[in-house]
């Protein structure tokens, strides 16, 4: 079965698998990209507040 990230909310529900799984740090990375394709700011805010921690992303 391959999965398929097509929106945000993908994102966020492999976030939430990855946090339940003991990644956090897959889990806010995914959580970084579901905000990224938030058009409501204080959403996007709210999933980075769900999933704590510092962005580990590395981005030329």
């Amino acid at each position: 079965m391959s999965l398929c990230f097509n929106t945000a909310a993908d994102y966020l529900e492999a976030a939430s698998q990855m946090a339940d799984a003991g990644r956090p740090t897959l889990a806010r990375l995914l959580a970084e990209e579901a905000a990224d394709r938030m058009s409501d700011a204080a959403e996007a805010a709210r999933i980075l507040n769900e999933f704590p921690g510092s962005s580990l992303r590395q981005e030329d």
